[in-house]
């Protein structure tokens, strides 16, 4: 079976490390993905959001001490499917979005790209 591709889909992407983001950012448009960002904190990530369509987002949960709960809110009130990054262990997550599709850091592209394609899809995330 091939590998997912993300062929236009426009994902945010929220990260406050710049070369993790610019990784995540070539995997998404290696992908097809049209890449919006990077952004590396909450205010920026909610003025980009205020003026610009996203069909997915990868998101840090922890953005240099401040928690992306209020992008990931933002997000879940318009039906936008979104995943976290996170170097915490499994289970270590906290808040509202705890429970949402997250990949632990480093990331591994083929699962970056097959779980944002799975939730673009509407397909139940593993």
């Amino acid at each position: 079976m091939d590998a997912p591709g993300l062929p236009g889909l426009r994902v945010l992407v929220v990260e406050d490390v710049v070369m993790l983001a610019w990784r995540v950012c070539d995997i998404l448009a290696g992908a097809g993905a049209e890449v919006v960002g990077p952004v590396p904190d909450v205010p920026h990530a909610l003025a980009l959001l205020g003026g610009r369509e996203v069909d997915a987002a990868v998101l840090d949960m922890n953005l240099d001490g401040e928690t992306a709960e209020p992008i990931a809110d933002f997000l879940a009130a318009r039906g936008v499917p979104f995943l976290f990054l996170t170097g915490y262990a499994w289970g270590d997550m906290e808040g509202r979005h705890a429970a949402r599709p997250a990949l632990g850091k480093p990331v591994r592209p083929a699962a970056l790209v097959r779980m944002l394609a799975d939730l673009a899809a509407g397909r139940p995330v593993a």
